[in-house]
């Protein structure tokens, strides 16, 4: 069977859709980084949204440390799910069906 080619239009909402996604994609690297130097604050988890945990991590100094360093286990998956829900707001956002 061989792969069908979409129409000039299609193609082009699917790269503009894939660009804006590509434009909020969060960076585990960064995420990581963040949890290195700011972690105790909660820098990683605002960068990733999460701003009630921030808060929180911001005035418990992150759970006296305690949840900072619980965090070094959790910061790639909560990446994943934060790039997992963009990807399929945008690609919702351009009517686009995402092929999992």
């Amino acid at each position: 069977m061989e792969p069908v080619e979409l129409p000039e239009w299609e193609r082009l909402r699917v790269l503009r859709a894939e660009a804006e996604y590509a434009s909020v994609r969060k960076d585990a690297r960064v995420a990581y980084g963040m949890w290195a130097v700011v972690g105790i604050f909660g820098g990683h988890r605002f960068y990733l949204g999460d701003t009630w945990r921030s808060v929180a991590m911001l005035f418990t100094l992150g759970g006296l440390g305690v949840w900072t360093l619980i965090d070094v286990f959790f910061v790639g998956r909560r990446v994943r799910a934060v790039n997992r829900a963009r990807r399929d707001a945008v690609m919702a956002r351009y009517g686009l069906l995402d092929p999992h």
